[in-house]
């Protein structure tokens, strides 16, 4: 099951207090935003606690005043609801909320252990870790319960700065997703992330990654139509191989493996000057198990000649560096990078923000396609788009991001724009479809699976 809602808009802080502010300034009240956003963290409490006794914890700011809203309506559910506050509600709407709840109300020191507790203290509005003086009977009254969060887990920033102090089972972003739900340690802390809408317009940042649509070949499609793709072997040819055998199953019309052995009778084999020297190729894939030799460093340089869609993986960014960089944003022909956190790290050192928006940086840059992979795989391209994918972690194998890479260079051709989402979609899903425990070659069998529920 995904842990995010596919198809989401993720935004940062300062966009999603923009996006209410705006609304505010059309007409929109403030008090019916918050009752949107009670009644909709209502509904998934309700669901969850099954009848079970609540407890709701609500902070002095609007976040709190969205936790009173929700325990109200928990309530007239028919549910056995406490909340227990901490500190006055401001002004405003929250203050207003918080007078309209006539059930128990205790301090946060005074609560007692609940079933399932409801985390409305601090929402997208923290900027610094929370007091300790907070976080011991937060803690404390969390460890058991079944936790539901408003927005977003009680300490944690709301665009991925810093983590909170415990882990929620279910978080109900309100309007949009932020960058903690989906990036960084954070993601780690939210649990299952559900969507709220609250009604406004939003202008997206990033998305979330969905089931694309992959219609089969064309009536006409022949195997160049589809795509000869070039894979590239090196000191390792195990990681090329399944790098080619992916691209097979992926979609590709035509697959050399140059300078590589084995494989399946339908992988084609030539010496890799044969191979870099074809001007038939749509794509060249370089770098699985390439190595860092003068060897690796000549076949690189060779292929960033080239006017064919470059997909630059494991050795090849290593061997190009911080300097590959300015190399890559002055090739004419497209250019996708799939390095994993310390490759990246290597080739664009010093980033600030998080992962999504290094990522983007990094891809306008580079004037390519950046596929930043780990659990949060961020996907963008040279024009600020962003897509982020989630990954389960039994893909922690060798040999998995090879398969990726393959998968990737298949998409080109039929993929076009998608060829880096699509790739990264059929992956995660042959990844379910193997089931836990497999190591890389297996992903490759389910890749036709994997495909047809595309259709």
């Amino acid at each position: 099951m995904n842990r995010l809602p596919p198809g989401a808009l993720i935004v940062g802080a300062a966009t999603m207090r923009s996006a209410e502010e705006a609304a505010f300034a059309g007409g929109a009240s403030q008090d019916e935003l918050m009752e949107r956003a009670g009644r909709a963290v209502a509904q998934e409490v309700v669901r969850f606690a099954a009848g079970r006794r609540v407890l709701v914890l609500a902070g002095p700011g609007n976040n709190g005043g969205d936790a009173f809203v929700t325990a109200r309506y928990c309530r007239e559910h028919g549910l056995d609801v406490t909340v227990a506050a901490s500190g006055a509600s401001k002004d405003g709407a929250a203050a207003r909320m918080r007078t309209r709840w006539t059930g128990p109300t205790v301090t946060l020191t005074e609560a007692a252990a609940h079933p399932v507790v409801v985390d409305g203290l601090f929402g997208i509005g923290l900027t610094r870790p929370i007091d300790p003086v907070i976080v011991e009977p937060l803690v404390r009254l969390t460890t058991d319960a079944f936790v539901i969060a408003i927005d977003v887990p009680s300490g944690c920033e709301a665009d991925g700065g810093f983590a909170g102090p415990f882990r929620a089972d279910a978080t109900v972003a309100l309007g949009a997703l932020k960058p903690a739900h989906v990036v960084g340690e954070t993601a780690g802390q939210c649990g299952i992330v559900l969507l709220a809408d609250l009604g406004i317009p939003i202008m997206a940042e990033a998305t979330v990654l969905a089931r694309p649509r992959i219609d089969p070949p064309a009536r006409d499609a022949h195997k160049y139509r589809r795509g000869l793709v070039m894979v590239i072997a090196g000191e390792m040819p195990g990681a090329s191989r399944l790098a080619a055998r992916a691209t097979l199953a992926g979609g590709a019309g035509y697959v050399v493996l140059a300078g590589g052995t084995g494989g399946p009778d339908a992988l084609v084999h030539r010496s890799i000057d044969d191979a870099l020297a074809d001007d038939r190729s749509a794509v060249l894939l370089i770098g699985p198990g390439l190595g860092r030799g003068e060897r690796a460093r000549q076949s690189i340089k060779a292929a960033m000649a080239t006017k064919a869609t470059l997909v630059l993986d494991g050795d090849a960014l290593s061997t190009l560096g911080t300097d590959g960089v300015s190399r890559i944003a002055r090739r004419d022909a497209p250019t996708i990078l799939t390095p994993h956190e310390g490759e990246f790290s290597r080739m664009f050192p010093g980033g600030d923000g998080n992962k999504i928006d290094c990522t983007r940086i990094a891809a306008r840059t580079a004037r390519a396609t950046i596929v930043h992979k780990g659990p949060d795989t961020v996907i963008a391209d040279a024009q600020g788009r962003v897509v982020v994918g989630e990954a389960t972690s039994w893909l922690s194998t060798a040999g998995t991001g090879d398969v990726l890479a393959g998968l990737i260079a298949a998409r080109v051709v039929p993929g076009g724009d998608a060829a880096a989402a699509e790739g990264v979609w059929l992956h995660g899903r042959a990844a379910r479809l193997t089931g836990p425990a497999f190591v890389a070659d297996d992903l490759i069998g389910k890749l036709g699976e994997a495909i047809a529920e595309c259709r």
